[in-house]
């Protein structure tokens, strides 16, 4: 499931909220909603990734959303471990929040109610959104390396190439390939967390003119 997060990671953030894919879809955009009418590219595209702790995993930054999987993935371990009672989860999640983002939810709605994983049976779910955060971080560094032209083909709207790459290093093998084979195949190392730090960083000095 790491693998198949990363898909939708990679599509969803590192293409679709980069500065290359609004280059080429923003006046677009800005076509079809009026209210945008006088908001420069700049405004638009740091406001679409500004980096801000929030209740919402599912709204939340690039940046935050993996302390939103820690948080999670931390309560599921000691409720698996008969240390936490399910009774006293809204406390520890309201506590966890308020140690890791600095915010406390005002109510179980914005908190531990919010996603279906846990009611639905989902345990240990949660950690394949931040694999496959780190999964994508690698194989866009990789893809930049096959396809040195990536930022110019995204802000010309030209998906194929990327598509073509990705097929080729990833969806043709389906589960033939397990995941550390697959990250091997597309980047050529085991997974390495530091590639997700270096895009994330390089993001908010970019954003922030840091």
């Amino acid at each position: 499931m790491g693998i198949h997060e990363s898909q939708s990671r990679l599509w969803e953030n590192m293409i679709g909220r980069s500065r290359a894919f609004w280059e080429r879809y923003y006046g677009d955009f800005q076509r079809m909603t009026p209210e945008l009418e006088d908001v420069p590219l700049d405004d638009f595209y740091r406001a679409i990734n500004e980096i801000k702790p929030s209740f919402i995993r599912t709204e939340s930054d690039e940046v935050t959303y993996n302390l939103h999987i820690m948080i999670r993935y931390e309560l599921e371990k000691l409720l698996m471990n008969d240390e936490l009672q399910v009774a006293d989860l809204p406390e520890a999640w309201n506590g966890k929040y308020k140690e890791y983002l600095g915010i406390t939810p005002p109510n179980d709605e914005l908190g531990v109610l919010q996603d279906v994983h846990w009611s639905g049976g989902g345990f240990g779910y949660f950690p394949s959104y931040s694999l496959g955060n780190m999964y994508a971080a690698q194989m866009m560094d990789a893809m930049r390396t096959a396809l040195p032209n990536l930022e110019s083909l995204i802000a010309a709207g030209e998906f194929g190439p990327i598509k073509g790459w990705l097929t080729e290093k990833i969806y043709r093998h389906g589960r033939f390939l397990t995941p550390s084979e697959v990250i091997r195949n597309t980047a050529g190392t085991e997974l390495d967390p530091s590639y997700l730090a270096v895009y994330l960083e390089a993001k908010a000095k970019e954003i922030y003119k840091l």
